[in-house]
């Protein structure tokens, strides 16, 4: 899938309100799941202990919530790259939501929207929202609006 191109800043403030896509599905492995508990120092049982989590309220191990959130910057370029500005960088989220799971061995992909742009010095502060959706799913297993600042 080719990613939308947006031509700078003047070009973001004309797709406010519009839904500029998806990404591809990825599937959500075991091995992934256990490098982001590594790495967080997040080893409840329900992600990483596989036997356990068989037994569990999911019927198997479920993918960390800020492991979803955290695959925006792999997925987000497969939906919209910003051309003309110098850099651009993540700058916080408001309102995230995990309203289900992320079974290991599921595929996701990322819906973005584009909220809002405001105009900061030297550049623009946009809201996007993301939602993260499992195939097959019937409701997004994560919602939130990401912040970032694209400077010209």
């Amino acid at each position: 899938m080719a990613a939308r191109t947006i031509n700078g800043i003047a070009g973001l403030k004309e797709l406010v309100g519009e839904h500029l896509g998806y990404s591809d599905y990825v599937e959500i492995t075991q091995a992934q799941v256990n490098l982001f508990a590594e790495a967080t120092g997040d080893h409840q049982w329900i992600h990483v202990d596989v036997e356990r989590a068989n037994a569990g309220p999911f019927g198997g191990p479920i993918a960390h919530g800020y492991l979803t959130l955290s695959l925006g910057p792999q997925l987000g370029p497969q939906i919209y790259q910003v051309e003309g500005i110098s850099m651009g960088v993540n700058y916080g989220t408001q309102k995230v939501r995990f309203p289900s799971p992320v079974p290991v061995g599921s595929k996701l992909r990322l819906g973005a929207t584009l909220l809002d742009v405001t105009d900061v010095a030297e550049g623009a502060q946009i809201t996007m929202e993301f939602v993260f959706e499992v195939d097959g799913a019937s409701k997004p297993s994560c919602v939130a609006q990401v912040i970032f600042r694209y400077y010209a």
